[in-house]
């Protein structure tokens, strides 16, 4: 009995080491934004509301995004599955819903293995009403 308690206390200990998150695990790199904000400006309701992050590997070793994080009206489109090599080049895409008129001032962040960790990109601008929209909103007051 005291060896089947000691063999569950081992077995608990290996299964712990391995359930080490990995990005404790992976070598750490740099990675430099073309730009970390994107500026929609004003656009319309409705209008496209994809843009592309665009990154490179700076450092020596493989960058990877684990996860990123959204608590904004937008969608991540895309974000690299696999690492990118040293030197190369990646886009990271993401929707902002449109269908929402006014100001745009969102924040989705990078999970990475980059020595900051967690990498905020922006999303500034304004969603206008369409044409549309306002004759509603006349009519209404009528």
């Amino acid at each position: 009995m005291k060896n089947l308690f000691l063999l569950f206390i081992a077995f608990g200990f290996t299964q712990l080491s391995f359930a080490q998150n990995e990005s404790t695990l992976d070598k750490t790199t740099t990675v430099e934004f073309e730009k970390t904000t994107i500026d929609y400006g004003k656009i319309k309701k409705g209008s496209d509301g994809v843009r592309t992050f665009t990154f490179t590997n700076t450092g020596e070793h493989p960058l990877k995004i684990y996860n990123i994080y959204s608590a904004c009206n937008c969608d991540i489109v895309y974000k690299p599955e696999g690492a990118i090599a040293p030197g190369e080049k990646g886009e990271i895409k993401v929707k902002y819903d449109t269908k929402k008129v006014g100001p745009i001032v969102k924040t989705i962040t990078a999970n990475t293995n980059t020595t900051e960790k967690l990498i905020p990109l922006n999303l500034i601008g304004e969603v206008l009403p369409a044409a549309d929209d306002s004759k509603e909103d006349e009519e209404m007051k009528m």
